[in-house]
């Protein structure tokens, strides 16, 4: 008698910067979200289907929660991820960086996990980093969630271990998302909307200080011409003129680069070579239309 196989949605839930974005990357296999070392790369809800022969998960990867809210694009970005945790849930990981000492932004996060009448797993991060560690900061949980495992995003350690235990707490029933309906591995984002993140992960990574919590990107246009070739057509959107100008660089140095970057990526990626139109923009309302 053949097994019936399980399907269901699970969270991922945490502070900024807690590796939330590389684990669903590296659990997939491939890039679906977008990852940098600086708070508020994760700006949008990430679904995305993980399929082997006991069934389907389908990851919900969440903004990470800020703890003091001084501007209003975290607090849209608390708002955003408030309201995922409040969708039809089976299952939630609770991602930590235990190299990082415990603050209230964990108390916030668990504040709001709390009030979820669904399973949790603890998912203790970055266990290739030995020191510093405060893992005792979190014993105290342990008796909060139905399990935990410790797990290395980064190096795919005890991914085997963690899917074990998504998938124990899984219901039995048919896929949740097919082939049909939406595009797997990434369901809910397009071409525009993944090269727009791409775009966003390049400039954060290249940009100092507070430059890149101005910014967010746009594609408007993309083409495959005649010869295989693509074009793309993108908007860096800044806050400020004097913004705008280090999102420049001296000489055009700064946009080149970005632009080198997000090539790269995708010409490794599709094995197409790829023009991008790149430019930067200036609306100090970009925010507010979000």
């Amino acid at each position: 008698m053949q097994k019936q196989k399980k399907a269901g949605v699970v969270a991922l839930i945490g502070r900024p910067n807690v590796g939330k974005s590389t684990l669903l990357n590296n659990l997939l296999g491939q890039k679906v979200s977008i990852t940098s070392p600086k708070p508020q790369t994760t700006r949008i809800k990430i679904q995305a289907v993980y399929e082997d022969e006991r069934g389907q998960i389908v990851f919900v990867d969440t903004p990470g929660i800020f703890a003091k809210v001084k501007d209003s694009l975290s607090k849209k970005i608390n708002l955003r991820a408030e309201r995922i945790m409040a969708e039809n849930i089976d299952l939630i990981l609770y991602i930590v960086d235990h190299t990082r000492y415990r603050d209230i932004e964990e108390n916030k996060t668990l504040g709001i996990i709390r009030k979820l009448p669904v399973p949790k797993i603890l998912v203790i991060n970055k266990i290739d980093i030995k020191k510093p560690s405060y893992k005792e900061q979190y014993a105290f949980l342990e008796d909060e969630f139905d399990h935990q495992v410790e797990i290395s995003a980064l190096k795919r350690l005890n991914f085997n271990i963690l899917l074990d235990l998504i998938f124990a707490h899984l219901p039995q029933g048919s896929p949740i998302i097919t082939q049909n309906s939406s595009p797997i591995p990434a369901i809910n984002i397009d071409s525009k909307t993944f090269l727009a993140e791409l775009i966003r992960e390049k400039a954060f990574l290249n940009l100092r200080k507070e430059v890149p919590y101005t910014v967010n990107c746009e594609v408007e246009e993309i083409i495959e011409r005649e010869n295989g070739n693509l074009y793309v057509k993108g908007k860096i959107i800044t806050t400020d003129d004097r913004y705008k100008s280090m999102i420049i660089g001296k000489g055009g140095k700064m946009i080149k680069e970005i632009g080198m970057a997000v090539r790269k990526e995708i010409e490794v990626a599709t094995g197409k070579k790829m023009y991008l139109d790149l430019t930067v923009e200036v609306n100090p309302y970009w925010i507010d239309q979000l």
